[in-house]
């Protein structure tokens, strides 16, 4: 069994993802402002400057899933909206992967999850801030998975649509939202924390060593089809 760190491990995707490795019988380590007490945890908010808590021996994988949701019209977006979102989404993403990287090398590869949006591929209006700041995960991913494949490191980032987490919770905020948030994609459905938690543990997992590089959609059809 392997032994995985996740950044936010608390809520939403973060929490489900630690449901689906612990059912495994891995060991999870949540690094998160809130405790999830079926895990291991340490104390640590990826607003802030401090340094991430030590972690020693091997590591199985990473992910990280802070994130936030900006949506204002462009002209509304202050300077500071967008040194925010790329703070907390890009980098903390960066000061987690070089905290834990040097674990990950002692285990002799592993995986690294990353999370981006369908806003990216998909153009969407207010969403200027948070998809600058998920485009530069998505080359972020890229260019690592290049880097580190010769160790046997896998790096892979998750492109979800409208998901039913605690984050969004200003957009589902009455069954009303919700279904209207559902007819907006193909499945007739928003996502739910299960669904990108399951592709999370799908890429971590050693039996799917040969998946690197990709931006994978899961967005109930929203990034790549048009309803009939």
């Amino acid at each position: 069994m392997g032994t995985y760190i996740i950044i936010g491990a608390s809520h939403g995707i973060g929490a489900a993802t630690a449901d689906n490795l612990l059912a495994a019988g891995h060991h999870v380590i949540n690094i998160a402002r809130t405790v999830n007490a079926a895990c291991e945890n340490h104390v640590w908010d990826a607003n802030s400057e401090e340094a991430l808590p030590s972690i020693e021996g091997p590591i199985s994988g990473i992910v990280y899933s802070p994130g936030s949701i900006v949506l204002k019209p462009f002209h509304r977006l202050s300077q500071e909206d967008f040194k925010a979102d790329f703070q907390l989404n890009v980098m903390g993403a960066i000061k987690t992967i070089q905290a834990y990287l040097p674990n990950l090398k002692q285990n002799g590869g592993g995986s690294i999850v990353l999370y981006s949006t369908v806003a990216v591929q998909t153009g969407m209006g207010f969403h200027a801030s948070i998809a600058s700041s998920k485009g530069a995960i998505e080359g972020l991913t890229r260019s690592l998975a290049a880097e580190l494949a010769s160790q046997q490191i896998r790096v892979n980032a998750i492109a979800p649509s409208l998901t039913n987490t605690p984050l969004a919770s200003g957009l589902l905020n009455s069954p009303e939202k919700i279904e209207a948030g559902g007819k907006r994609h193909p499945l007739g459905r928003i996502g739910e924390s299960s669904d990108v938690a399951n592709l999370t543990a799908f890429l971590l997992a050693p039996e799917n060593t040969w998946i690197t590089g990709q931006i994978i959609g899961v967005d109930g059809g929203m990034g790549s089809l048009k309803p009939a």
